[in-house]
């Protein structure tokens, strides 16, 4: 009997830059890697070895991701982001389901990016804090004016808000306590 072997195409990401940490801004030292699957928007799977990084002073664990991915997304973001945006029509080849999930998922979220795009702004000095005109813009219009609405804007806004330590990891804030016991997360 014949066995075919079936080759698929594994991409390594490697930043070129010194990645700071996150949380506290130490080096990080790579500890290993891991295998990172995603579909593509026309639902073609594709894996990537990302590199496994920890921090030398808080010692967290990080994972190197490259700009297409979105953290704890099945997808890339190519795929996502003409959904989110509410683009018509949309190419991208997935349940109805799935839109409906990305489209709950990043409303839940949109203010939030909003706000930390902002704060960013204001931190580190980029020009004027804005004016009573930014109240009449809608979120994603808000979100654009800091990344712009180019082809990729999404993994824009996930770089910069997953790079400084501002991603919202879980959906649960508040968990059922059990017998008196407040479980914590």
């Amino acid at each position: 009997m014949n066995s075919l072997k079936i080759v698929s195409l594994v991409f390594f990401v490697r930043s070129m830059e010194q990645i700071p940490c996150p949380c506290c801004g130490e080096r990080l030292n790579v500890i290993g890697s891991r295998r990172r699957k995603y579909l593509t928007s026309q639902s073609l799977p594709q894996v990537v070895v990302i590199r496994r990084l920890r921090c030398c002073r808080c010692g967290r664990i990080h994972h190197e991701l490259p700009d297409f991915l979105v953290p704890y997304k099945r997808y890339a973001g190519e795929a996502i982001e003409p959904v989110v945006a509410n683009e018509l029509p949309l190419s991208v080849a997935v349940d109805e389901s799935t839109i409906t999930r990305w489209r709950q998922w990043f409303a839940e979220r949109a203010e939030h990016f909003a706000g930390c795009l902002e704060s960013i702004r204001i931190r580190f000095g980029y020009g004027f804090v804005g004016g009573p005109s930014d109240l009449s813009l809608s979120v994603l219009q808000r979100i654009w004016h800091y990344v712009g609405d180019a082809p990729a804007w999404l993994a824009r806004v996930v770089r910069t808000v997953a790079n400084t330590n501002q991603w919202v990891h879980t959906r649960s804030a508040f968990c059922p306590s059990w017998q008196g016991y407040t479980i914590m997360l």
